[in-house]
């Protein structure tokens, strides 16, 4: 199969497989996350950058993981939306998935969202001796027909 992996956390394993799949054809059931939170900010996130992180759907299309990327691409009248297949074999081992995946992340903590914003200024906003270093690097790779990797 076509870009399949084998992951096995502790000792259960899935058969997982990465595509498009039809909104209207994913089954949500009872789900711990009761609070979508700002939906509405997340929308215009997958609106700007697209859908970084699929989510994860059973081999009958029931939500395991990605409630609140499910609900903000409704929100935004899309028709397909990029999901993990898993075939795990037990409600036991899809319920670990959805408390896993919400467990383990970790939002920036305030230094690390100061940094990111003074970066993101810094490069929305150069000085002037960084736009004439781009200006100067532009014309060469215009002047040897060298393309951005």
């Amino acid at each position: 199969m076509k870009n399949a992996v084998w992951i096995f956390p502790h000792t259960t394993h899935y058969w997982i497989n990465i595509m498009q799949v039809p909104i209207n054809d994913i089954i949500v059931r009872k789900r711990i996350r009761h609070d979508m939170g700002d939906i509405e900010a997340l929308a215009e996130s997958l609106k700007r950058y697209g859908q970084i992180s699929p989510i994860v759907i059973s081999g009958k299309n029931v939500l395991i993981a990605g409630g609140r990327r499910l609900e903000a691409a409704k929100h935004l009248g899309w028709r397909t939306i990029n999901a993990v297949i898993s075939e795990s074999s037990s409600e036991l081992a899809r319920l670990e998935l959805e408390v896993e995946e919400n467990i383990q992340r970790r939002d920036f903590n305030m230094d690390e969202v100061s940094e990111a914003t003074k970066r993101i200024y810094r490069l929305q906003h150069p000085g002037i001796l960084r736009r004439i270093f781009n200006a100067i690097i532009r014309f060469f790779k215009w002047l040897f027909k060298i393309e951005d990797a």
